[in-house]
């Protein structure tokens, strides 16, 4: 390497700024960068994470191609229940029957699936 190395590394950056291609389809970060935030609860079932995982293919021998997960961050507890196909009357039937029935109603349910 030596010698060469910061003279490539130099030649691929001004390639990479010429390169229209490689402009359209950088990886741009739209927010500022800061510190991860620690998610704490203060209380078993208190704090929910939720996320739905799929499609898996091949379906199971019931159709089922998802799987609903939640997760107490206290306890690290998790429940996960398959789903044949991804309806808001299935995650609030699951939330209703398998979470605020048997511990109550949650103070947070964190998702990543949709705005």
């Amino acid at each position: 390497m030596g010698y060469y190395w910061p003279i490539m590394v130099a030649d691929a950056i001004d390639y990479a700024r010429k390169c229209k291609a490689c402009q359209v389809h950088a990886d741009f970060i739209h927010q500022p960068s800061e510190f991860l935030h620690l998610t704490v609860a203060s209380w078993p079932f208190e704090a929910w994470g939720m996320d739905i995982i799929g499609p898996i293919t091949p379906p199971s021998s019931r159709g089922h191609r998802f799987i609903l997960a939640i997760t107490d961050y206290f306890s690290k507890w998790a429940k996960v229940v398959p789903l044949a196909e991804v309806k808001t009357s299935n995650v609030i039937s699951f939330l209703k029957h398998h979470v605020i029935y048997h511990f109550g109603l949650p103070r947070r349910i964190m998702h990543n699936n949709g705005p």
